[in-house]
């Protein structure tokens, strides 16, 4: 009820254990906070917050828009409603090492277990996308020594993203990820990889956990979990499965409603109002107050 009965130290702690299991971690990624708490509910470890969710949802696309207070904010509201660690895409880090050095403990504040920081330039674009740049060496590594630097928590994650593979090959981003990694990533996310041989390629070149992001639509083939662990992936993120699994449905009924004046054809698809109380606990306010949970819910609307 309310928000999550773990603090962030502890959801930490959880996310470090989890990454040292020896067990691929399924992160998806929640859209709004029910959604996270929906996560929590079917059993995964941990939830996901991508940026492109958190610039989609407010209408914008995914190039660097959003600012670091939007993001700590959507995110804060997702990481109180679940149990489960949350980490967080904080794309450049919102400007120059200094920036970085304050989002991330903004992100400490809002309450996640982690987050990654990535090496394009701003404005930046979906890593799936062509036509994507690269900051040097120097100025990617500076961003995780940065971040590294100003935690406050040994525990809270720093991921360094790399999306290099696509402008100048697989060897330079073997070659990112080990720099990334001795200026203080605690995990490496290689992006857009193009097949699972790229990822053990990765798996091969640090010794921190890597992570494999499995969106649809994508450059990468949507490897299964068993798949991705045998070239020793250490968690898989699905960031907007949800997002586009709700628009669907949600242009599907007001298509309905257009063509035959009702949302009736649709309703049999619906979360059940039943099922919506009881995923936001409603029964569980009633301790607070009689008055609020004393009806009868129908099992059907």
């Amino acid at each position: 009820m309310l928000y999550s009965t773990k603090t962030p130290e502890q959801k930490r702690q959880q996310f470090r254990e989890l990454l040292a299991s020896g067990t691929i971690q399924q992160f998806p990624g929640a859209f709004n906070p029910l959604s996270a708490r929906l996560i929590e509910e079917k059993g995964f470890p941990g939830v996901y917050i991508s940026g492109a969710v958190l610039a989609n949802d407010l209408g914008l696309p995914d190039i660097g828009l959003t600012t670091l207070t939007e993001v700590a904010t959507r995110a804060g509201q997702i990481a109180r409603m679940t149990d489960l660690p949350a980490i967080v895409d904080a794309d450049t880090g919102f400007g120059e090492p200094m920036n970085v050095a304050r989002s991330v403990q903004e992100m400490e504040n809002a309450g996640l277990a982690g987050c990654h920081i990535e090496d394009q330039f701003n404005p930046k674009r979906c890593g799936h996308l062509d036509g994507k740049n690269v900051v040097d060496l120097e100025t990617a590594t500076k961003r995780i020594r940065a971040a590294a630097d100003a935690r406050r928590d040994p525990n809270f994650l720093i991921m360094a993203r790399t999306d290099i593979r696509a402008t100048e090959g697989l060897e330079a981003a073997q070659d990112r990820a080990r720099a990334l990694v001795e200026a203080g990533a605690d995990a490496v996310f290689p992006e857009a990889m193009k097949d699972l041989s790229e990822f053990q390629a990765i798996r091969d070149a640090v010794d921190v956990p890597i992570l494999a992001n499995m969106t649809e639509f994508g450059q990468s083939a949507l490897f299964t979990v068993e798949q991705l662990a045998g070239v020793g992936v250490n968690m898989v993120i699905y960031p907007v499965t949800l997002l586009r699994s709700a628009m669907g449905a949600a242009e599907r009924t007001l298509d309905a409603i257009t063509t035959t004046g009702s949302q009736e054809a649709e309703v049999g698809n619906m979360l059940t109002r039943a099922r919506l109380y009881d995923l936001v606990d409603y029964e569980a306010y009633n301790r607070f107050d009689a008055g609020v949970f004393n009806f009868q819910v129908p099992g059907t609307n």
